[in-house]
């Protein structure tokens, strides 16, 4: 458990996932529209903005400017999960309470 005193971290094992070519595809793609939001104005360093991929990249969503939208950091981390920290529904606790 993380919050256990004696808890030990093991990296190596972080790095091998971080590591396999599927997590790199997708951090480059993640990081490719960041950069493209930057260079359009879209959004600014410290804004408290995020590139947000309406389908995510781990749901089979692509990286084509069609399948992003800029949010705030606070909507973008509201998404709903499981217990695992998986994405469970890509409507944000704030988006619900608006449309309903």
């Amino acid at each position: 458990m993380p919050s256990s005193t004696n808890y030990k971290r093991n990296y190596k094992q972080e790095n091998k996932y971080k590591s396999t070519p599927d997590q790199i595809h997708k951090r480059v793609l993640r990081n490719k529209a960041r950069r493209q939001a930057l260079r359009e104005g879209k959004v600014h360093i410290g804004d408290n903005k995020e590139v947000d991929h309406i389908v995510p990249l781990s749901k089979g969503g692509s990286g084509g400017k069609h399948n992003q939208r800029i949010v705030s950091a606070s909507t973008n981390d509201s998404f709903k999960r499981n217990s695992k920290g998986a994405l469970v529904s890509q409507i944000s606790k704030r988006e619900k309470r608006r449309k309903g």
